[in-house]
């Protein structure tokens, strides 16, 4: 059947996937006999629209997701969508302009509910616009109530295996969004800052420098540290000095992590300014005095100063310590401060009760799993090490928010023991729900823990929900564990590692054997895209109805995993010139294919066909072997390579004269065509993964038919063919296209088009065998050089021409 002249990507994307849907063709089957590969796929946070940074790594996924399909496997391809915790709050809030604590919390869900599925459906149209083979029957999201049964069931089990427990401690927090955060949540933030020296008092009276960039925590200060190897200060180790402003008497200690180059070599401890005042305060058993509040004010101990914010509270006790001659110096200094990576609020550290799960005393074991798991890139394995050997602090699972998975606990108001629900009765909510029996103390009388588990606590169980863990035993053995974790770079600090730390205490295995680690699609100001910021300069949707979605996919492909991309409107119109190529080199030969029946046997071959069949031969190994090992950068260079270089540019040049000039049944011309047939359908299954939508377009005008199968994503990936390669044949090869490379080298030297007929060619060799070669595809040479006349020599004359790489060939033209 030949092709239409144009090809038009929006019908034929739409239409395709419309076709997979129908067929249930990325189905998973759970009664299939093949291998699993199973996907443990990001759910995207509910927190913006997406954009084209996520297509990007998205469909880094999915061409794996492709691959393995195609190898044999039953691929387990969920989605799912991140729909509890901050982020969501964050979005509702700012789209709505309401505040939880304004409109009460069950007007505030209903809202989140709303915006959720709206966003929701719009993931859904965006992925599937995309070509993403997910399995759409299998999408979850993570407020749904199994996702609330699974996590809470998570956290009734750490809580029995002793590995969740409740204290009160110095924890990380964020006075806007006001609430506690892990260590993981935390990034660094560059900024200028005021470096004062302010003058503390000893006991006799003497000045004591003390260099600060947080003058509003004076109230807090505690002690005061120097060096003991300081031979300048370690004489006032012992003694005790006065604060500025607040006279409050702290003693001077000594500690190693006191730096005598820093400041003025005396550092004030307040409880608590970074985590070197938490980590001194543990060691050194100091009292806690807290002045920052949870919504990031003084309070009353900061007396003159209390209700102030911290930056207005730092501004007005710099000048009340000016007014009162106890500034001694300031200057403006770069800093690295701590921040929320949700809103950039500088952290504050405050003593408060939360949850937390063990993580510190089992850091060797983390390690460990992570060197089983096979990273790709592998240098991202670096990154998970660093950050699991630097940790500091137990995992903070408690958030002190409205919306999200609540802890599954009371307490006994009479004897304060903690009550953990039924698992039965999960999941549960304890500010609606009570327990079902009374307190071991008699006491029946009980108060709902308030808080809701961060949401990680919910992600790092992604692939028991996915899976269906406590609702589908016999679905849940087959996926886990699962065969791939896809994510982003930025968060193996967060969801990567908490999922090994979930799957190693509740089952003791690795929940996935691969990590393939992408990077950020990047504005053209080589900022990250952002959805909770929308800042979004070239819209998704927008650039796949401009070009198309294969196209998209294109760019997305060309950079490998783990390294961050432009987003490039050039580079997604390059694919969509490669798609253009593709229809237009499958338009010439499939009308030569029509009712082409593929013979049982290799038929005779031509040395053009030998050639180009033993060039693909190379071409199925590495492009092969290269997704095998997660490098779809190399595959696709590999055969886009074979296709424009080695198909499109000469093969089909050299073998027209073949097809249009002989008589069916030719042997020269059933060579041609079961070549042509062999070479088209290899090249659009090996871009299958990649380009999906025109290479099923192109199948399904003819292939489907001849293979029996109903789609080119669920046929047999090619192999490489033994009988075809060929080193000879590949040496005719390069003779040919050589030969072709210099007949239009002396065309464009003569301002020729290169269609313009050469009057005569005299090809020289040395090498008998070859020119023999050479001598029997005269037809193919004759098709690609227009030579009207031609003669093959054992040597060369005076005019002739060495071919550029070539041994022992010659030209004359």
């Amino acid at each position: 059947m030949k092709l239409p002249k144009h090809y038009d990507p929006q019908s034929a994307e739409k239409r395709w996937q419309d076709y997979w849907e129908e067929k249930g063709l990325y189905n998973f089957s759970l009664t299939s006999a093949q291998p699993v590969y199973a996907i443990d796929t990001p759910p995207p946070t509910v927190s913006g629209d997406l954009h084209l940074g996520h297509c990007y790594s998205y469909s880094q996924t999915d061409f794996m997701a492709r691959f393995w399909r195609m190898n044999g496997h039953n691929v387990y391809y969920p989605m799912g969508w991140d729909d509890n915790g901050l982020p969501t709050e964050r979005l509702v809030e700012q789209r709505l302009g309401i505040k939880p604590a304004k409109v009460g919390r069950e007007k505030f869900i209903q809202a989140i509910h709303q915006v959720s599925q709206e966003f929701e459906t719009r993931y859904e149209q965006l992925w599937k616009r995309l070509g993403l083979s997910v399995d759409w029957r299998q999408t979850y999201t993570t407020i749904s109530s199994h996702a609330r049964k699974v996590s809470q069931y998570s956290f009734i089990d750490l809580h029995n295996k002793g590995l969740a427990y409740r204290a009160s401690a110095p924890t990380i927090w964020c006075p806007t969004c006001g609430t506690a955060i892990a260590q993981a949540e935390v990034d660094d933030l560059e900024r200028e800052t005021n470096f004062i020296t302010v003058a503390f008092k000893l006991s006799n009276g003497q000045t004591l420098p003390i260099a600060t960039t947080r003058p509003e925590l004076l109230p807090a200060c505690v002690a005061v540290f120097v060096n003991p190897n300081d031979k300048q200060h370690k004489e006032l180790i012992g003694q005790t000095a006065i604060t500025p402003l607040f006279k409050s008497q702290v003693p001077i200690l000594p500690d190693l992590k006191a730096d005598p180059e820093k400041g003025t070599g005396v550092v004030m401890c307040c409880t608590f300014g970074d985590t070197t005042d938490v980590e001194w305060w543990y060691a050194h058993k100091l009292p806690l005095v807290s002045v920052i509040t949870r919504d990031g004010t003084l309070n009353e101990l900061a007396g003159p100063y209390a209700g102030l914010e911290a930056k207005a509270a730092r501004a007005k006790i710099t000048e009340a310590l000016a007014s009162q001659g106890l500034l001694l110096g300031q200057q403006t200094v770069p800093q690295t401060i701590r921040v929320h990576e949700r809103c950039d609020t500088p952290v504050e550290y405050i003593e408060t009760k939360q949850w937390f799960i063990k993580v510190l005393d089992r850091k060797q074991d983390f390690i460990e799993a992570g060197r089983q798991i096979a990273w790709h890139p592998p240098h991202m394995q670096a990154r998970y090490e660093n950050w699991v050997q630097n940790l500091g602090w137990d995992w903070c699972i408690s958030r002190q928010r409205y919306y999200g998975v609540p802890f599954p606990v009371w307490y006994c108001a009479a004897c304060g023991q903690t009550i953990l629900a039924d698992p039965a009765d999960l999941p549960v909510d304890p500010l609606v729900q009570h327990p079902m029996e009374a307190c071991r103390c008699g006491s029946a009388d009980f108060v709902p823990d308030t808080d809701i588990m961060d949401t990680w606590a919910t992600s790092s169980v992604s692939p028991q929900i996915a899976g269906k863990w406590l609702k589908d035993d016999e679905l849940f053995k087959r996926v886990f564990p699962m065969s791939l974790r896809p994510q982003a770079h930025e968060i193996i600090r967060t969801w990567l590692f908490y999922t090994i730390v979930k799957a190693l205490y509740h089952f003791g295995q690795l929940p996935w054997s691969n990590a393939a680690i992408s990077g950020f699609g990047l504005a053209p100001a080589g900022v990250k895209l952002s959805k909770s910021k929308g800042d979004n300069p070239l819209d998704a949707l927008a650039m796949m109805e401009r070009y198309s979605a294969d196209a998209v996919r294109y760019w997305a492909a060309s950079t490998s995993l783990g390294r961050d991309s432009l987003v490039s409107e050039e580079k997604i119109a390059s694919g969509n010139k490669l798609v253009t190529k593709l229809w237009n080199v499958a338009g010439f030969a499939l009308r030569f294919l029509d009712g082409y029946q593929v013979p049982r046997a290799i038929p005779v071959l031509t040395p053009t066909d030998q050639w180009i069949l033993a060039r693909l031969q190379h071409v199925i190994r590495r492009a092969t072997a290269s997704l095998r090992d997660y490098d779809h950068v190399s595959a696709k260079d590999e055969v886009e390579a074979f296709f424009w270089g080695t198909l499109a540019d000469n093969y089909v040049e050299m073998v027209k004269s073949r097809l249009y000039q002989l008589e069916d049944g030719d042997s020269q011309k059933e060579s041609a065509r079961f070549t042509l047939h062999t070479v088209l359908l290899t090249v659009l299954k090996l871009l299958a993964p990649i380009t999906p939508f025109i290479t099923e377009e192109i199948y399904q005008h003819h292939f489907a038919q001849q293979e029996d199968i109903h789609s080119i994503h669920v046929s047999q990936w090619p192999t490489v063919s033994s009988e075809l390669i060929s080193e000879p044949a590949e040496l005719v090869g390069q003779a040919l296209v050589g030969i072709a490379t210099e007949v239009r080298r002396y065309k464009s030297a003569h301002q020729l088009p290169l269609g313009a007929p050469l009057a005569r060619l005299e090809i020289a060799s040395l090498n008998q065998e070859l020119l023999g070669k050479l001598a029997s595809a005269k037809l193919d040479i004759a098709s690609v050089t227009r030579a009207q006349e031609m003669a093959f020599n054992a040597k060369p004359s005076q005019s002739s021409i060495a071919v550029t790489g070539i041994q022992d060939l010659w030209l004359a033209l």
